[in-house]
């Protein structure tokens, strides 16, 4: 019976096995011939879709039969082949640029074709593995074995080409912001953005590498009259993020034909990518009269340059991947009432940022927007693990496709010792309004959870209920000790209708008669971020999580950035944290496909100015809404020197080292 299945299956899928034997094989026993060992064209007059070629090769002639309509086809001289390189289950020599399966490439690292691909790396010169990979030299032959693959490779190798090829139309389209440019923006202006380093939570920023101006990238070129689509050879001449500004070889110090493009994106690629690619390399129609011999002029350029690593796009795709997927259920904050969280479930995910719909909104429109490494999102459970309000959820079981998120996927919070001494409810402290995220204010301890983590109120402005409390951990990057604004300048908010001004801290501890929290309590840990002062960014408006905005860092404090949105007042300026999930690099919204905010226009800030003068919204409970129109109100005064002593700080530090900028008390 069972032998009677077997023949049965290989009946039925025969004629499918067969289709994919033929055009694989036929297709591998096709010789690739170029014009000449660059893949380059001699000049715009020989191209031609309708010339025939033959191949030679050490196997008869045999004509090529079509190919599935959705395989790329590209026509090059005559030659009709495919370009699986740099797709899923398919590997590139880095010696002699040769493309294969993956899994028959040498090494655990499967970056080299053959044994002796592998020990003549290391031996040859800057020029020769430059020269080899830009010719696409042909393989060896310990090589060859690798276009004879067995039918279960091949057939994963066109399967996975094209999934490959599904996911990258998806997630690299790009969303057009109407009327701006960052390029434009950039240039105008001058600017500079915070490089793609400082991001460790965006794609490629844990291995972004050696990725600045002088790498060299081939590109499609743009500046020529031929009917197929052609690429040339373009260096880096400023980085912004993940925007760089490319100018094509032979230009020199000529910018008329520079232009800016993602770096990320796929149009970009390598050197030596179109020599393994069947692509052709044709030099820009407004300067191919400068050389004659192009091959030794690239030659001569390239030697000693760098260009992206051979796997660089796999890299992007990877960091790309997201774990959290939709209907998964999480715990988030209730932005009605932040004192508790409530049950939400994914509904996408763009870039890694997560819109939530709160499980009992039927409509879907009672929904929060945050990262996916956004402490304000939580496995299911951790409200009561900790000792955390939670509103329970009207509905009785899980909907249908709904599950839980694993507690690994969400970000993790440093461990504490509160066995010693430690937090107690009614210190004292300063931290960031998350209502009014522009100012940090006086602050109390409300309540001491589980695992580290503290209910903070903002003193003067807290509801009876205490519906307006937030929990931060004691490790959190958003509370301060007692003295923390004083000493690095920044603004104190004192509490609302405090009538004692200037706000002194040890006038109010003695009226409260409350004390501080210890100092030592504190996060002190100032990691070495690279922002700057002045530097582009994309940032999330978090007052509106939905919005990511064009936004710049005007202040900096030690670990604590001061970003504003560009067009708007200062008073919509936010604190933020250097590692906060919220901030982007430049060039980020058109990475992922999420719409980017351009800045207010000047009709929108006279507006916005002329009504925050007429009325000062009052503050809400909510954590979704208009940006506030608050202003700070008082100045503080430094303290009395009698009564306190200082560790003197520097305000808007840069050197992102750590450094003592914590009150001293004195007894």
């Amino acid at each position: 019976m069972e032998n009677t299945k077997e023949v049965a299956f290989y009946i039925f899928c025969k004629p499918l096995l067969h289709f994919f034997i033929s055009q694989i094989e036929r297709s591998s026993r096709v010789e690739r011939k170029r014009r000449d060992s660059f893949g380059m064209f001699d000049g715009y007059d020989s191209c031609s879709e309708d010339t025939s070629s033959s191949s030679s090769s050490d196997e008869s002639e045999e004509e090529v039969a079509p190919l599935p309509s959705s395989l790329p086809i590209i026509k090059n001289n005559g030659q009709i082949y495919t370009y699986p390189d740099g797709k899923s289950g398919m590997a590139t020599c880095e010696m002699c640029g040769m493309v294969g399966v993956r899994d028959a490439f040498y090494s655990k690292t499967k970056r080299f074709c053959s044994v002796s691909c592998s020990r003549s790396y290391s031996s040859n010169s800057k020029k020769a593995s430059i020269l080899a990979r830009l010719q696409g030299k042909p393989p060896t032959k310990k090589a060859k074995v690798l276009q004879k693959q067995p039918l279960v490779a091949k057939l994963a190798a066109y399967a996975q080409y094209q999934a490959t090829l599904q996911n990258q139309a998806k997630t690299k389209a790009a969303v057009p912001v109407e009327g701006f440019s960052w390029g434009s923006y950039i240039n105008s202006n001058s600017f500079t953005a915070a490089p793609v380093t400082c991001f460790k939570h965006a794609p490629m920023g844990t291995c972004w590498g050696d990725i600045a101006e002088g790498v060299r990238v081939e590109v499609p070129n743009t500046d020529c009259s031929l009917p197929t689509k052609v690429f040339w050879i373009a260096g880096i001449v400023k980085l912004a993020g993940y925007n760089a500004l490319l100018r094509y070889e032979g230009f020199e110090n000529d910018s008329s034909l520079d232009f800016w493009c993602n770096i990320c994106g796929s149009d970009i690629h390598p050197v030596g990518w179109c020599a393994t690619s069947g692509k052709p390399l044709v030099p820009p129609q407004t300067v191919q009269h400068k050389y004659t011999n192009w091959k030794a002029f690239l030659v001569k350029r390239l030697t000693g340059a760098k260009t992206l690593p051979p796997d660089f796009s796999q890299k992007v795709s990877e960091s790309m991947q997201y774990p959290f997927k939709t209907s998964m259920r999480v715990e988030v904050v209730d932005k009605t009432h932040l004192c508790r969280t409530r049950v939400a479930v994914v509904e996408s995910v763009i870039g890694g940022r997560l819109r939530l719909v709160y499980e009992e909104s039927e409509d879907k429109t009672d929904d929060f927007w945050c990262h996916m490494y956004s402490p304000l999102i939580h496995h299911i459970g951790w409200s009561r693990s900790i000792g955390h309000r939670f509103k329970r959820s009207d509905i009785a079981k899980k909907q249908d496709g709904h599950f839980d998120a694993p507690p690994h996927l969400f970000m993790k919070v440093k461990e504490v010792d509160a066995a010693g001494e430690w937090f107690k409810e009614g210190m004292k402290l300063e931290a960031i309004d998350p209502l009014n995220l522009s100012a940090i204010c006086v602050a109390t301890v409300r309540k001491v959870l589980a695992d580290g983590y503290l209910m903070i109120g903002i003193d003067g402005s807290e509801a009876a209920d205490g519906s307006d409390w937030f929990c931060y951990h004691a490790t959190s990057p958003s509370i301060f000790p007692v003295g923390f604004c004083e000493i690095n300048m920044i603004e104190l908010t004192p509490p609302r209708g405090y009538a004692k001004l200037p706000f002194k801290w040890f006038d109010y501890l003695r009226e409260t008669d409350s004390i501080a929290a210890p100092v030592k309590l504190f996060n002190k840990e100032v990691p070495n971020h690279g922002f700057h002062v002045g530097m582009k960014l994309e940032a999330v408006d978090l007052m509106e999580p939905r919005l990511v905005c064009v936004a710049t860092v005007t202040r900096i404090i030690h670990r604590l950035l001061r970003i504003h949105f560009d067009g708007w007042e200062d008073e919509y300026d936010q604190w933020v944290d250097c590692e906060s999930p919220d901030l982007y690099p430049v060039g980020w919204c058109q990475l992922t496909g999420y719409q980017l905010q351009p800045p207010a226009p000047q009709s929108s800030r006279d507006s916005q100015s002329s009504s925050s003068k007429q009325k000062k919204k009052a503050k809400s409970q909510q954590y979704k809404g208009q940006k506030k129109m608050t202003s700070l109100q008082l100045k503080e005064e430094l303290l009395d020197g009698e009564e306190y002593s200082f560790l003197q700080g520097t305000s808007d530090q840069e050197s992102n080292g750590s450094a003592s900028y914590y009150i001293k008390q004195e007894p």
